[in-house]
């Protein structure tokens, strides 16, 4: 006689899982219907809409001009293009669904207890964040981002060509190819693979004669204020509240971002750039000080990477909430990866999510045109919680290293558990 099924073996049926996925999905585009039927677009999609078209009409931005974006992230805006003017939002949400799918089946070919959980973890997390999700071109680098990391040991060259091409789309990703640099033995190869892909993209953008616009991108953000969401806004955000100094919320509308001006704000601006090279810098050297202590290779990319995503949000003047989406990917595979030990984080990220998610879209107006206090705490209470990750992933390097046998890095086990 067969075994009776338990709840956990059940929950690790495809017949199960992918059903699940299909719930979420499905939940965010019956959300979005009414707006993909009348044609209009979700947040930021409306710009790529403007742009790709601009595009098909022999305007690239990128190309004939300087853009906030990496070229490559004209490629998915193109491609939503297919569905036309009136169906880009449906055709860009097939994009986002058709990439989590991909994504989905690779993380859950092995019908590991660690994968399963990292699997509905994921869509716990996708559903908390659903417009920023989908409305944002970041919720296409997820799932390239987890495919990578999850083909690092089987397929290295696919896995570096990946991450390649997800940080021509957003530069996100550059923080897990640098925890990759130091902590993985292929280091080579995704450097070889890297340098191509980008050589590639250079090639086809001097041939389209932008060579000179190919990295506008890097000092787009230079002159921009501290956003209101940033975790070093917070401060100069109570002080706008408050009203004891000049603190106030200043609206840029050329792009579409709401800024803390006044008292704390410009002078805390100026120190971002400078924290975030040396946040970088010191968790790198000691990725390096763990590497030498013999940490095992799968345990420190996890944890390095989540420490200098992190780093990359803590320490950054623009605060979007799309930004939670980096924090997601690295989590889902941690989670994938190892289990139990990342519960800490992943419940944190799911409180994270769910009060980005309040915060933006839910409250936002509130936030910035009423200084609603109760939605100021609920972003103060999520910018700590990010503070609180960060924390944990340093915490989590330095105790690897102090357990480790100084024997030189273990390769990446070739199976899950």
């Amino acid at each position: 006689m067969s075994a009776e099924p338990t709840p956990v073996s059940f929950l690790r049926r495809r017949s199960v899982l992918w059903p699940a996925f299909l719930l979420v999905h499905g939940g965010i585009l019956a959300v979005l219907a009414p707006m993909m039927l009348s044609g209009d677009v979700l947040s930021d999609v409306r710009f790529y809409r403007e742009w790709a078209f601009d595009a098909l009409q022999g305007e690239p931005r990128g190309i004939v001009s300087d853009w906030v974006y990496p070229i490559g992230a004209l490629v998915p805006m193109l491609l939503a293009a297919l569905g036309g003017w009136g169906g880009y939002m449906f055709a860009w949400f097939l994009l986002f669904a058709g990439l989590n799918a991909a994504a989905f089946a690779l993380l859950t070919a092995r019908q590991t207890p660690r994968r399963t959980a990292a699997a509905y973890w994921w869509l716990a997390a996708t559903a908390l964040l659903g417009p920023v999700a989908v409305g944002r071109i970041d919720g296409l680098t997820v799932p390239l981002v987890i495919i990578a990391l999850l083909l690092l040991e089987r397929r290295p060259v696919a896995a570096s060509a990946l991450l390649a091409a997800a940080t021509w789309i957003k530069v996100w990703p550059a923080a897990v190819i640098l925890a990759l640099l130091v902590a993985w033995r292929r280091r080579l190869t995704l450097l070889a693979t890297g340098a191509a892909v980008s050589a590639l993209i250079a090639a086809a953008v001097t041939a389209a004669g932008g060579l000179r616009h190919l990295l506008s991108f890097i000092g787009a953000q230079g002159d921009r204020g501290m956003q209101l969401e940033a975790p070093f806004t917070t401060p100069g955000l109570w002080q706008a509240i408050l009203g004891r100094s000049d603190a106030h919320i200043f609206e840029d509308v050329v792009i579409n971002t709401r800024e803390v001006r006044g008292a704390l704000g410009e002078p805390v601006a100026a120190l971002m750039s400078p924290l975030l090279a040396a946040a970088a810098v010191a968790v790198a050297l000691l990725l390096i000080w763990a590497l030498r202590r013999g940490v095992p290779e799968r345990e420190l990319i996890a944890a390095g990477a989540l420490a200098l995503v992190s780093a990359f949000i803590v320490f950054n003047k623009v605060g979007s909430p799309q930004f939670m989406l980096w924090l997601v990917a690295v989590t889902a595979v941690g989670l994938a990866w190892e289990g139990r030990t990342w519960r800490f984080p992943a419940w944190l990220m799911l409180g994270v999510a769910a009060l980005t998610t309040l915060v933006y879209p839910l409250f936002y107006q509130a936030l910035y045109e009423d200084l609603n206090t109760a939605v100021a705490a609920a972003l103060t209470v999520r910018n700590a919680a990010l503070l609180v990750l960060f924390g944990w992933a340093l915490a989590r390097i330095v105790s690897l290293a102090r357990q480790a046998r100084v024997s030189g890095p273990a390769a990446l086990p070739a199976r899950d558990r």
